[in-house]
């Protein structure tokens, strides 16, 4: 049997989840990596079972709570994102404080300082178009410059910028479906890897932009060509 790189990732983590519950039967309480195990594994099988994004969210939020994980694991895992296999394809799931939540001062409490949002100023917003006989969807955190091809829009406005919605969330075009979006930068080192490969690198770098709408042309992305 030839399995993909993905099906082997949800192959492991099924079986960490197996033996983080194995455990949990046993009385024992649970350490990071085997909540993160646990809840990950529900929330790719309720969409796998065909339940909603939002429905596949709550039973991983359902899993598990503070009182089947040790003292200051609730702190440790602030959110989750697992790719989970739903009825219209893979999509991110982020799921917020999935163990309640964790005490300010308590153990393995992690202080953060308020991250700056970007100002309108910074938005750019967008017509885009679904040329695509099937539905096609979006999450927060792709770079749009770089989503699907057959998406038409202004793709050198959308260079170094993600949607400007909740991390987590998507949008999503029906076929031959119009909508404007809001488009914000990325911030920290904007740096670019994976995606759809048109990049692969820092996105502020002379010539960058302009070698990739070269290349996102000649692989046929609507928009690219001006």
């Amino acid at each position: 049997m030839q399995l993909q790189p993905r099906e082997i990732d949800r192959l492991l983590l099924y079986q960490a989840a197996e033996l983080a519950r194995s455990r949990r039967a046993r009385g024992l309480l649970l350490n990071a990596p085997e909540a993160i195990a646990i809840i990950s594994d529900t929330a790719c099988e309720a969409a796998r079972d065909g339940a909603t994004h939002a429905e596949a969210a709550a039973a991983a939020h359902a899993a598990l709570g503070p009182a089947d994980v040790l003292p200051g694991v609730a702190s440790l895992v602030g959110h989750i994102e697992v790719e989970a296999l739903f009825t219209d394809g893979s999509r991110l799931l982020l799921i917020i404080e999935p163990l309640g939540p964790a005490a300010a001062d308590g153990p393995g409490a992690v202080q953060t300082a308020p991250v700056e949002e970007a100002t309108v100023a910074d938005t750019v917003e967008l017509e885009v178009t679904s040329a695509a006989a099937v539905p096609i969807a979006v999450t927060s955190h792709w770079h749009f410059f770089e989503a699907n091809r057959r998406l038409d829009f202004d793709r050198a406005a959308a260079w170094g910028m993600r949607l400007a919605i909740p991390t987590g969330s998507t949008i999503r075009w029906g076929p031959g479906e119009t909508k404007r979006v809001q488009l914000r930068p990325f911030a920290g080192r904007r740096i670019a890897y994976g995606f759809s490969g048109l990049v692969n690198g820092p996105l502020d770098a002379d010539g960058a932009r302009a070698a990739a709408l070269t290349l996102a042309a000649e692989r046929g992305y609507l928009g690219a060509a001006g």
